[in-house]
């Protein structure tokens, strides 16, 4: 079976695993730092905080941000349910807003006409790995005093209008899952741009933990006292992950060109064919392409999907829309809220798009889904 996505790990990876191994620091050690670091120049030199996972990452970056009981958080509903539960953990109120039809990334439009005066969050996705629209979302979280996320699980390496992802948004998570643009194992990250706001998130991860002295409101203690504030969680990336995630990052410019470059050969494709179309880039984005979603026309999508396994090629949708999920359909969110999305859903295929497929793949992925669409 070709996947539809894979981890791409180089003798370079083991190496620089195998080194901490071997070392005295296996957790919240020098790896950790350096690779906060270059995560942090990757996105526009703000303070990055790294963790265990995306889900991690939009937990701390919520909670960072004082979203809590009363707040309201708009989002998509195209995306993994992370997004949105995470802030529900915290007890926000969450909204959904329609996306657009030809890019699946959320509307600003219907952001506009989802804002009230309880917003604290417009949290967008960068679906597929293109930058959602942070130029008309920013305005409008300025209007109600809310702030900007961006979920950029799919778009780690890529930009708009010349600035880095992790420079769009007043908050930007990561995702360094296996199959995502670089991998720690498991493992994520939260930029902040307010210093604030991340020293919050620092805080967060690290079980609460306050270790300036300034701060202390016991003083009377010795030199090893440290305190905790407000509650925190452990969400730390060990060194074992951050030494992978470094060795990962020296290739990410040969990551992005070769997803890339598979994406130019799958759009020359099926450019034109009838019962399919092909994605949608925004002006002034350069992708860092995560997903190839095509978009399969006519009510065929399903059928295409079992085809195209049963031929051994592991195709996949993204995503079923967020409050189709029982866990917020108990609630009262009902189908038909964002039709958009909904029929997005159902057409989207997710073709295979990893750096290591080889062009023979990519040749045996369009032949096999010609056949079958033709």
């Amino acid at each position: 079976m070709l996947p539809y996505g894979r981890q791409s790990i180089s003798e370079e990876d083991i190496a620089a695993v195998t080194a901490v191994l071997r070392g005295d620091w296996l957790t919240t050690g020098p790896a950790v730092t350096a690779f906060e670091q270059a995560v942090s120049e990757l996105s526009g030199g703000h303070r990055a905080v790294s963790c265990t996972s995306g889900t991690a990452a939009l937990h701390i970056a919520y909670a960072a941000l004082g979203v809590g009981p009363g707040d309201e958080v708009i989002t998509t509903p195209m995306t993994f349910v992370a997004t949105a539960s995470c802030a529900a953990i915290l007890g926000a109120k969450v909204t959904f807003a329609d996306v657009d039809y030809d890019t699946g990334l959320i509307d600003p439009a219907a952001v506009e006409a989802a804002l009230t005066e309880q917003s604290r969050v417009i949290a967008a996705v960068d679906y597929a790995g293109q930058a959602a629209d942070y130029t008309a979302l920013q305005p409008l979280a300025d209007r109600v005093g809310a702030q900007t996320l961006a979920d950029a699980a799919h778009s780690v390496g890529g930009s708009a209008d010349g600035r880095p992802v992790g420079d769009l948004a007043d908050v930007t998570t990561m995702s360094f899952f296996p199959t995502k643009n670089l991998t720690t194992g498991e493992g994520g990250a939260v930029i902040c741009k307010d210093p604030a706001v991340a020293q919050r998130a620092h805080e967060f991860h690290f079980i609460g933990l306050v270790r300036d002295p300034s701060r202390f409101e016991l003083t009377d203690e010795g030199p090893w006292h440290q305190e905790v504030h407000e509650y925190g969680v452990n969400y730390r990336l060990t060194d074992l992950g951050a030494a992978l995630g470094l060795s990962q990052l020296a290739r990410l410019a040969e990551f992005k060109r070769r997803r890339t470059e598979i994406t130019a050969r799958y759009n020359e494709a099926f450019a034109g064919v009838d019962g399919l179309r092909t994605p949608v880039q925004r002006d002034g984005v350069d992708p860092m392409w995560h997903l190839y979603p095509i978009r399969v026309l006519g009510g065929r999508r399903r059928e295409v999907f079992e085809q195209m396994r049963a031929a051994g090629i592991g195709v996949q949708v993204n995503y079923i829309p967020v409050y189709w999920h029982p866990v917020f359909a108990r609630q009262g969110y009902q189908r038909g809220l964002c039709p958009n999305a909904e029929r997005y859903y159902a057409e989207e295929l997710s073709l295979p798009l990893f750096p290591a497929l080889t062009d023979g793949d990519v040749d045996r992925v369009i032949e096999t889904l010609l056949r079958l669409v033709g």
